[in-house]
C-alpha cells in the first residue's frame, strides 16, 4: 500500500489534522471577510459567511481527498476559497451594488464551477506541456509567491513589523526548525502545531492573543441553503468569473503536481481531472450554502513537504474538523487564537518547503542545455513581476490583469511558452531505432 492510502491512528489523524486547518485558517477566513465588508453585511451575517465558507471548504476537502467515484484527486490536498476570485467579486459588486451582487456572485460561481467539471478532462490533457523543466519553475514561484503572505503575518497587516511581532515569529520560527530537527517520529511530524502552540503561549502575556473570539463567536450557527440570495445570471459576471476560473485551474493543476512529487506519487491525467471535476463540483455546492469558489492550498503542500504526513486520511481529517468549524463558530475561535505574527514564523518555513520542492524537481531537468538555463530564469523573472511590484500592471485591461496580477499563472504560462519554443524536442524512433536496444539483448 502507498503511504498516502495508509491511516494513521486517531490521534495522528486529529493533530495532524488540527496542524493542517491551522496553516490554512487565515486563508479560507480572508476572502469572506473582506467581501463581507465589501458588501455590507452585519457582524452577525458576517459570522454565517465565515461559517459557510469553512463549512464549505471542508466538504471539498473530504471529496479531493476520499474521492466520490471519478470526483476527488485522492490526495492529501486541502481545498478552500480562493483569492483569485476576490478582485471580480468586487467589480460586481461595484457594478451591481451592495444589495443585490451576492446573488449574482454566486450565480457566476454556479456557472464558474460546472465550466470546469465540464473542462476537466480536456484541461488534465495538457500535463504533457509540464516536464520537470516547468512543474519545477512552477512549484517554484508557488513557495516564493506565497512568502509575502507570510511576511504580512508577521508585520500583522501593518506597513511595517514591530518588535514583539518579530519576536514571536522569530520564537515561532525557532521552536518548529527545534521540534522537527530533535523530536522523532510522530512528534516531528507535528512540529508546525508544536510551534503554533509555543508561540501562541509567549503571545498570551503580552496581550497579542485576542480571545474576543471565543466569547463573540456563536456556539452554534450554519447558513441556510441560499441564505444570502438566490443565484443570479449575469452575462459580464459570468465571462469574467469563467476567465478567472481558468486561472484557479491552472493553480490547482501546479498545487497538484507539485503534491505528487512530495509524495512520490506521480500525478496522472486521470488523476488531475479527478482533482478538477472535484474543484468545479465543490465550488458549484458552495454557492448553494453561501460560499465560494474552491481550490488546492499551496501552502498545505508545503505542510505535506515539511512533515512527511503524507497520508490524505490526515487531511480527510482536517476537511472534517472544517465542517464542524462551519457548524459551531465558537470552536473556530480557538483556532482564531493563533496571532498573526506567530502564523507568520511558521510560514516562512512552511512556504519556504513548497520552493525547496520546486527546486528538487528542477533537480531532475538537464541544465547542461543552456536554453533550460535560459527558460527557467526567464519564467521565474516574469512571475516575480506582480510579486515585487503588485501594481506593475495596473494600466492593463481586467480580464489581462486576472492572469498577470497572479505570479503564479504568469510564470506557468511563460514556462509553458518558453518550454514549446526553446525546449528540448525529441524526435521519435523509427522501428529499426526501436529495435536496435532488443538486438543488442539478443546478441548479449
Amino acid at each position: 500500500m502507498h503511504p498516502v492510502d495508509r491511516k494513521p491512528s486517531v490521534a495522528q489523524l486529529i493533530a495532524g489534522g488540527l496542524q493542517h486547518v491551522a496553516a490554512m485558517y487565515a486563508g479560507v477566513v480572508a476572502p469572506p471577510l473582506i467581501i463581507g465588508a465589501a458588501v455590507g453585511l452585519s457582524p452577525g451575517q458576517l459570522s454565517l459567511l465565515i461559517s459557510a465558507s469553512l463549512f464549505t471548504a471542508g466538504l471539498a476537502t473530504l471529496l479531493q481527498t476520499l474521492g466520490v467515484w471519478r470526483f476527488g484527486a485522492r490526495l492529501p490536498l486541502v481545498n478552500g476559497v480562493t483569492f483569485a476570485t476576490v478582485a471580480p467579486v468586487l467589480a460586481i459588486v461595484e457594478q451591481h451594488g451592495p444589495q443585490d451582487s451576492l446573488g449574482v456572485v454566486y450565480g457566476a460561481t454556479l456557472i464558474g464551477g460546472l465550466l470546469v467539471v465540464l473542462a476537466a478532462p480536456f484541461f488534465s490533457r495538457l500535463t504533457r506541456f509540464f516536464p520537470p523543466i516547468v512543474t519545477g519553475t512552477v512549484i517554484t514561484l508557488i513557495g516564493v509567491s506565497l512568502l509575502p503572505v507570510a511576511v504580512g503575518w508577521i508585520a500583522d497587516q501593518e506597513e511595517s513589523a514591530d518588535g514583539t511581532g518579530l519576536l514571536l515569529a522569530g520564537i515561532t520560527l525557532a521552536a518548529v526548525l527545534a521540534f522537527n530537527r530533535y523530536l522523532s517520529g510522530f512528534w516531528s511530524r507535528i512540529a508546525l502545531l508544536l510551534g503554533l502552540v509555543v508561540g501562541t503561549l509567549v503571545a498570551w502575556p503580552l496581550g497579542k492573543v485576542d480571545t474576543s473570539t471565543l466569547t463573540e463567536a456563536p456556539a452554534f450557527g450554519i447558513a441556510t441553503p441560499f441564505h444570502f440570495g438566490a443565484p443570479a445570471f449575469d452575462i459580464a459576471a459570468v465571462v469574467s468569473m469563467a476567465i478567472v476560473m481558468l486561472v484557479v485551474m491552472a493553480e490547482s493543476t501546479a498545487d497538484m503536481l507539485a503534491l505528487g512529487e512530495v509524495v512520490d506519487r506521480p500525478t496522472s491525467e486521470r488523476t488531475l481531472a479527478d482533482g478538477l471535476r472535484a474543484d468545479g463540483f465543490a465550488t458549484a455546492v458552495a454557492t448553494v450554502f453561501g460560499g465560494f469558489a474552491c481550490t488546492a492550498f499551496a501552502q498545505n503542500v508545503g505542510l505535506v513537504a515539511l512533515t512527511r504526513m503524507v497520508s490524505r486520511y490526515v487531511v480527510a481529517a482536517s476537511g472534517a474538523i472544517l465542517v464542524l468549524l462551519g457548524m459551531f463558530p465558537v470552536t473556530g475561535g480557538v483556532i482564531a487564537l493563533v496571532p498573526q505574527p506567530v502564523l507568520g514564523g511558521a510560514g516562512l518555513v512552511l512556504f519556504g518547503s513548497v520552493a525547496v520542492a520546486g527546486v528538487r524537481t528542477l533537480a531532475k531537468a538537464s541544465f547542461e542545455r543552456p536554453a533550460n538555463i535560459t527558460i527557467v530564469a526567464a519564467a521565474l523573472g516574469i512571475g516575480l513581476i506582480p510579486i515585487a511590484a503588485p501594481e506593475f500592471y495596473a494600466g492593463f485591461p481586467s480580464a489581462v490583469r486576472t492572469i498577470l496580477d497572479s505570479g503564479i499563472s504568469a510564470g506557468c504560462l511563460a514556462a509553458v511558452v518558453l518550454n514549446l519554443l526553446f525546449g528540448e524536442r525529441r524526435a521519435k524512433n523509427t522501428p529499426a531505432q526501436q529495435r536496435e536496444p532488443e538486438v543488442a539483448a539478443e546478441r548479449a
